[in-house]
């Protein structure tokens, strides 16, 4: 089975330590690197896709070592978070003119950008500009794009950020589909993203990795944290004080407070209530000594 081996990777821009001893390894089929904005995803992903350099360690792409730049970069399919393309192109121009230049014959092009913009339902838009695409459409455009070469890995960054539930669930769709025959990468702080299509993922924080596994064991090793409990309004300010919140429902009287803690809240009716991904994602963070009121980019 073809994988991404990642062994104590470090990266630096200056003095700021952006990778720290990075060590993971990256199966066939989806998999989520889940963290929030400034945790080293970007960097992670950039450095697999060979356009950033690594300081040390050793990563190989499916048997070969990352700085054998050509060759990665001839099986890998990006996606990066801020995505452009050929704005005065038309949908078929910018593919047919990206296959020319990986050396894709007229004929397989013609073949591969028919089958991609029929996949990424894009076909009946093939002779619109890509200005005039809406935003999920040019999200569909980048997979169609990264697939074009049909890659062994398929890296995609922060992809549904800024889209609508429709265009979300169709782009993970896509993914899911995608990840059948190779690796596929998506690196997103949105915890529901990869609960809905990852079995496998890895938590990052402050450039280090601090959990990996599948979805199922991060949910194991929360259960027993997560509690709920209906309390009136004004006690809001200071449970929030005293507990990691995970999410409120505010009714008339009172508030359904979800939260994080160790033992059992000192609160009147809580109680143990079983963990989604969301909890579970933050009470990785809670348990690895995270500050969870900042996180900047």
């Amino acid at each position: 089975m073809e994988m991404i081996t990642i062994e104590h990777v470090n990266k630096f821009y200056g003095r700021k330590h952006a990778l720290k001893n990075i060590s993971l390894t990256i199966p066939q089929g989806m998999f989520g690197l889940l963290g929030r904005n400034g945790a080293g995803k970007t960097t992670l992903m950039k450095t697999l896709a060979t356009l950033h350099q690594k300081q040390d360690g050793v990563i190989t792409v499916c048997g070969i070592p990352i700085e054998n730049a050509k060759e990665i970069r001839c099986m890998t399919g990006y996606l990066p978070q801020e995505f452009s393309m050929y704005p005065n192109m038309t949908v078929y121009e910018a593919m047919d003119y990206l296959g020319t230049l990986s050396g894709m014959t007229k004929s397989d092009r013609r073949k591969r950008i028919d089958m991609l913009l029929k996949k990424v339902n894009l076909k009946e838009h093939q002779h619109k500009k890509v200005k005039a695409l809406s935003g999920g459409m040019k999200r569909r455009l980048g997979i169609a794009q990264a697939l074009l070469h049909d890659p062994k890995v398929l890296i995609v960054d922060e992809p549904t950020a800024g889209l609508d539930p429709e265009e979300r669930i169709r782009f993970r769709n896509l993914l899911t589909d995608a990840a059948e025959q190779r690796i596929v990468i998506l690196s997103t702080h949105i915890v529901g993203d990869i609960e809905a299509s990852c079995e496998n993922i890895a938590i990052m924080n402050d450039g280090k990795i601090l959990w990996q596994g599948t979805v199922l064991e991060l949910l194991h090793e929360a259960k027993g944290k997560v509690f709920t409990a209906n309390v009136p309004k004004k006690y809001l300010p200071q449970i929030k004080k005293n507990y990691i919140i995970t999410g409120m429902l505010i009714q008339a009287e009172y508030t359904t407070v979800r939260m994080i803690s160790d033992t059992i809240p000192d609160l009147r009716g809580a109680v143990q209530d079983e963990p989604n991904c969301e909890d579970a994602y933050m009470y990785c963070l809670y348990r690895n000594g995270c500050e969870l009121h900042g996180g900047d980019e």
